[in-house]
């Protein structure tokens, strides 16, 4: 890895992490070009701080949005933060348990198989990618409501049971590389009756909640050795510490361009053409695929 990798796989993880296309199937992908492992601790360690740099973007973007609306009063305060709880839960509920289903039973005859090990796979990549084109294509071909303005209690244009609704898609997309994290909770939002910017605020609020842990557990995983993997040392961090700040910066710059072309879209009712480019990708990753990279 040089860091013509890292600024590619940096521009990449950017625009598609934060856009409805999947991050995790391109990165994975452009890696297998690249000739490089996406199960190998480095690519980890590069990924988590790509996730870090498009957490910052989605923070800078909305947090002038956040502020008026979640944070305008006490009760919109205590009412956004319920549902972040309940749609948190039904995510963290929905996401441990297929985990432990895919390891213990899926997974079953490797003794030391971790959820990772299926990351790589480019046929579940494929299939997720189509799955939540088909969902993004169904949410946008619904109702055209306006975009919904800023009220003082804007946590209530999210519901709990649509909240939950979101938190349960927002797990299943947890272990299955491929399926958009953002595009199947803004369009579960949209699908549920909820305002297409309250549906991406609120997805995007869950993404800042959900990326720390989600990331502190991958750093945790660099140090533990597995098959085929020994794991880094102290000083291999040192020394990647450095083409990991360069990716950091320039998935954020590309993590903010990419969320200002998702909001223009989904406020001209053009949600649906990221549907039609998933299901082009995934065919694209069938080819793949079936030539056996």
């Amino acid at each position: 890895m040089n860091y013509l990798h890292v600024l590619l796989l940096a521009i990449i993880q950017g625009l598609c992490e934060l856009l409805p296309v999947s991050s995790s199937a391109h990165v994975i992908v452009t890696e297998k070009l690249l000739g490089l492992d996406p199960t190998s601790p480095e690519m980890t360690f590069l990924l988590v701080m790509l996730h870090t740099g498009t957490m910052f973007a989605v923070i800078v973007y909305f947090w002038n949005a956040w502020r008026r609306d979640y944070f305008s009063s006490q009760a919109a305060f205590l009412e956004t933060c319920k549902q972040v709880v309940i749609a948190t839960v039904a995510t963290g509920v929905v996401g441990l348990a297929l985990q432990k289903i895919i390891e213990k039973g899926v997974l079953r005859g490797h003794p030391d198989a971790v959820i990772e090990d299926i990351f790589g796979n480019l046929w579940l990549i494929a299939v997720a990618l189509a799955g939540v084109g088909v969902l993004i294509l169904i949410a946008g071909r619904g109702r055209r409501e306006p975009m919904a303005t800023s009220n003082a209690l804007a946590g209530r244009d999210v519901r709990p049971a649509q909240a939950a609704a979101i938190g349960v898609v927002q797990g299943l997309c947890l272990p299955f590389r491929g399926f958009s994290r953002s595009g199947a909770t803004i369009s579960t939002g949209l699908l549920a009756g909820v305002t297409r910017q309250a549906a991406e605020r609120f997805s995007f609020a869950l993404a800042v909640v959900l990326t720390p842990p989600v990331v502190l557990r991958e750093a945790l995983r660099l140090f533990r050795p597995r098959p085929g993997h020994p794991g880094l040392a102290h000083g291999e961090i040192a020394h990647l510490a450095a083409p990991g700040c360069v990716g950091l910066v320039f998935s954020f710059l590309a993590g903010l361009l990419a969320l200002r072309w998702l909001s223009q879209w989904l406020e001209t009712g053009k949600w649906q053409w990221f549907g039609v480019y998933c299901l082009g990708a995934a065919g694209v990753v069938f080819f793949l695929a079936s030539r056996g990279l």
